[in-house]
């Protein structure tokens, strides 16, 4: 009973874990095949100009197309089915915060109606303009967005993501031409990968040497009076083996050398970014410098208006008591003091009782 318990655990283990191979599988599948369309498009913008009939173009809108809309949340309508969505939705609100965004004018398009032949309308502008990576590495960065609109399991929510915006980083260096009423943005077909020009079968040295025995074994037993004059099929099979050799050298050495393109590439636009960086940061330093110098002196005035109209008030209050000095000087002159009146006063009494016994008198 404990082995079967055993096994049971085993199998169940073994089939969680097939779902997530299968969908590792499927992201590293996607993302490596990315990576090929890239270098391709690099690749063949060096002979011609890439345009809706460029087959590399064609394949490389399919790939990003479906890994935009891997594992893709539906909308949940009213009576609660799951409508299947467009990875245009999430474009729509995750990119609004890019500057000078083509969203306004792709919704305003008279000729692209579905949400799918819109979301192909935005990768072909996006190019275009050569903003498609500032438009991935803005969405990405709204995490909250984008766990909205995908589910568990998505390229967009794994750590292929980051590499993402780093591979089409390249696309900038490519001048594209589109037209945005063809046919490639026709919304009622799905996008279709084409992987043949991607699959390369290169034969190990321990094949080859299994060939090789084969062939001399097959020689062998074929002619039983075989003379060493005979001995042709293994000199031809030593030829092709060495190349083969040089054959795989050779491939070896075109891909160093279009990684090492690719990466002076991405060199140069970094070097192209950091002195765009550099140059904005000496014009905030400089205008820092001058806002520091304006407000200074603005200050230095504001410090000299201040002493001025303190000094003014000190006037003005020196004025106001030497005007209630004055007022009070000129009351009491031109009025005479208490002690004066009384002693009129008196005097006046003097006179009239004198005259009034001057009339008795007489």
């Amino acid at each position: 009973m404990a082995s079967l318990g055993l096994g049971g655990l085993n199998v169940s283990a073994r089939r969680k874990s097939v779902p997530a191979r299968n969908a590792a599988v499927e992201r590293r599948n996607l993302i490596t095949v990315c990576r090929f369309s890239v270098k391709t498009l690099i690749d063949r913008s060096c002979f011609e100009t890439i345009d809706d009939t460029s087959p590399e173009f064609n394949n490389f809108a399919a790939i990003l197309e479906q890994i935009l809309s891997h594992r893709l949340k539906g909308q949940i309508t009213w009576f609660g089915y799951e409508s299947p969505r467009s990875f245009w939705d999430y474009i729509r609100v995750a990119c609004r915060k890019v500057s000078h965004n083509c969203i306004c004018s792709i919704e305003n398009m008279e000729n692209v109606g579905s949400s799918r032949a819109k979301g192909r309308a935005w990768i072909r502008v996006a190019l275009m303009e050569k903003h498609l990576s500032e438009y991935i590495s803005t969405a990405l960065r709204d995490f909250k967005t984008t766990r909205r609109f995908y589910e568990d399991g998505a390229i967009v929510l794994g750590e292929e993501a980051n590499m993402l915006a780093g591979m089409l980083l390249g696309l900038n260096a490519i001048d594209f031409s589109f037209c945005l009423k063809g046919e490639g943005l026709d919304g009622s077909f799905p996008a279709v990968i084409d992987y043949t020009p991607y699959l390369k079968f290169t034969q190990s040295s321990d094949s080859i040497s299994s060939d090789e025995e084969e062939l001399r074994t097959l020689g062998s037993s074929g002619s039983e009076g075989s003379t060493p004059e005979n001995i042709g099929p293994p000199f031809i099979t030593d030829e092709n083996s060495w190349y083969n050799k040089c054959k795989r050298v050779e491939q070896k050495y075109r891909l160093a050398l279009e990684q090492k393109g690719y990466l002076e590439e991405l060199v140069r636009l970094r070097e192209n970014q950091l002195s765009e960086s550099v140059s904005q940061n000496k014009l905030l330093l400089q205008r820092i410098e001058d806002m520091d110098l304006a407000h200074k002196m603005e200050k230095e005035q504001l410090e000299y208006i201040i002493v001025e109209l303190q000094d003014q008030l000190t006037v003005l209050k020196n004025n106001d008591l030497r005007s209630r000095q004055e007022l009070t000087t000129h009351l009491t002159n031109q009025w005479p003091s208490p002690g004066a009146l009384d002693v009129n006063a008196v005097a006046l009494d003097t006179l009239l009782y004198r005259k009034h016994n001057q009339q008795w008198d007489e």
